[in-house]
């Protein structure tokens, strides 16, 4: 009896030890997010590798749908609105299928985050669809990737890349109405955002009187900021200014120079060869 329970010991032990070992994955998770605007963008995918198959035609079919990955359905998560292409998509997590075409790809947003792949798809669960067009690529990739890229300060493209295609789409965070909230309420605080609010109404709002407005008062609080002096004379130029936006501009150069930057420096160079070429 006891050489029986020994045994049954021994087993389970090894059992247990057998279990917990994990294997390499043929296609790695990956989980990526992008700072855009005031939030951010998380993609959660597996990256199947071609592996000497032919992908698109053969290992993911034509015009069927795709779990735009391996395994689990590809998740994307945006914390504020979003406009895809020219199509508003709503705060919250999606599933990222795909339907990948010869000349074209259907890209789709659906709410079925917990579906294991196609398992579980509804089309009525679809949210949000777009075409977008095929890019050729000249060499192969041999894993597939979603990339951002032509990052800006609140827009980026996302690509998917695999084989010798690439398809993207561009997303632009809505963040207008969540600025100008943060600047009315910081405007009621002791330290008042006079520099952020120069570049809301410069950059969001187009209101290039109050933009500087604000810039003058940045300044009085820090005199000696040449990188607010130098953004003050780009409102400036763009107000028709030239005149003030060289006088400006080169304030910034001088504190630049007392601060051994080199780089404003030089943005400064640049930036009045470029107003006085206007001016003739």
């Amino acid at each position: 009896m006891k050489k029986t329970i020994l045994f049954l010991l021994i087993h389970l032990s090894f059992s247990m030890s057998f279990a917990q070992v994990k294997m390499p994955a043929l296609s790695p998770v990956q989980t990526i997010k992008q700072d855009i605007g005031v939030g951010f963008i998380e993609l959660k995918y597996a990256r199947p590798s071609a592996r000497d198959r032919k992908v698109f035609g053969n290992v993911v079919p034509y015009n069927t749908l795709w779990r735009t990955g391996a395994n689990a359905a590809t998740l994307i998560k945006f914390t504020d609105k979003v406009t895809i292409n020219d199509k508003i998509l709503d705060t919250g997590s999606y599933a990222l299928y795909t339907i990948p075409g010869k000349e074209n790809w259907e890209i789709i947003f659906n709410k079925g985050v917990s579906n294991w792949g196609n398992d579980g798809y509804k089309e009525t669960e679809d949210v949000l669809r777009i075409t977008v067009p095929v890019n050729k690529l000249k060499k192969a990739v041999e894993t597939f990737t979603i990339a951002f890229e032509n990052m800006k300060p609140s827009a980026c493209d996302i690509h998917l890349i695999w084989e010798k295609t690439d398809v993207s789409f561009s997303v632009t965070m809505d963040v207008k109405e969540k600025l100008k909230a943060q600047i009315e309420a910081g405007m009621n605080a002791d330290k008042k955002p006079y520099y952020q609010a120069a570049q809301f109404y410069n950059e969001y709002e187009i209101d290039l009187p109050k933009a500087l407005t604000n810039v003058d008062k940045a300044i009085e609080s820090n005199p000696t900021a040449y990188w607010m002096m130098l953004y003050k004379a780009k409102i400036q130029e763009k107000m028709g200014d030239f005149k003030g936006a060289l006088i400006t501009s080169q304030q910034s150069m001088e504190a630049a120079k007392k601060a051994d930057n080199p780089d404003y420096i030089k943005s400064n160079t640049d930036f009045q060869k470029g107003v006085k070429a206007k001016m003739k």
